[in-house]
C-alpha cells in the first residue's frame, strides 16, 4: 500500500500524465505532471510561498530543491537566477523523470538526483529549499530539517515550508536546536516559512 505514496519511489503505478501552468512572478512555467506525485492537479500554495520568499533577494551560489517532485522550485529558481547550479531530488523516479522533462520544457538546466533525504547527496549547498512530505511523518520531516544542517556551506540558508497544524511549531523547535535559532520570515494562509543559517 505504501507504495502509493509520492514520498517513495512508486515507478511502477500506472501512469496518467497532464499538462499544467504556473504563473510566478510575470512568468508562465509549464509543467507535466502525472499520479504519484505531489500536487499533481497544479503547484500548492506552500510551494508558491517558499518560492516568493526565496526569490525576494537575489540568489547565488548552489541551491537543492529537496524533495523536489515534478521540479516546481528548483526550475523557477533556476530560471529566474541563472547562474546559479541547481540540484533536484526526490525519493521518487517517476518525479525525477518529470522534473528532466520539465527542465528541457522550461529551459532550465538542473541536475536531478534521486536520493532518500540527503543519503545520494555528498554536496554542499548555498541554499536548501523544501516542501517537506509531511504524509511521510514526523520523524521524516525532522531528519530532513536536521541533515540539512550538514549539507549547507557556512552561512548557507535552509528554508523550508510547513502549515501550523502540520507541525510547524515542532519544526521550529527542531530547526532552532539543530541551527541554533529558527527565524519564521513569513506567515501566510497557515503556512509558515522557517529559516535557518548555518553559522
Amino acid at each position: 500500500m505504501s507504495q502509493i505514496h509520492y514520498f517513495t519511489d512508486n515507478s511502477g503505478l500506472p501512469s496518467n500524465r497532464r499538462e499544467i501552468t504556473f504563473q510566478f512572478s510575470g512568468r508562465t512555467f509549464t509543467f507535466v505532471t502525472d499520479d504519484g506525485v505531489f500536487s499533481k492537479d497544479g503547484v500548492d500554495r506552500g510551494t508558491e510561498i517558499l518560492l516568493k520568499n526565496a526569490v525576494c533577494t537575489p540568489l547565488s551560489g548552489s541551491v537543492l530543491d529537496l524533495g523536489c517532485g515534478y521540479g516546481t522550485v528548483g526550475i523557477v529558481v533556476k530560471t529566474m537566477f541563472p547562474e546559479c547550479s541547481v540540484t533536484c531530488s526526490d525519493v521518487n523516479s517517476r518525479a525525477l523523470e518529470l522534473t528532466e522533462l520539465n527542465a528541457e520544457k522550461n529551459k532550465a538546466t538542473v541536475r536531478a538526483v534521486m536520493s532518500d533525504r540527503f543519503d545520494s547527496l555528498a554536496d554542499h549547498f548555498d541554499m536548501i529549499l523544501t516542501n517537506p512530505p509531511i504524509r511521510a511523518g514526523k520523524a521524516v520531516v525532522h531528519g530532513i530539517l536536521s541533515e540539512a544542517y550538514d549539507h549547507l556551506n557556512r552561512g548557507g540558508v535552509l528554508l523550508a515550508v510547513i502549515r501550523r497544524k502540520q507541525g510547524a511549531e515542532s519544526a521550529v523547535r527542531k530547526i532552532a536546536e539543530v541551527f541554533g535559532s529558527c527565524e519564521v520570515i513569513d506567515r501566510d494562509k497557515g503556512y509558515w516559512i522557517l529559516k535557518g543559517i548555518r553559522n
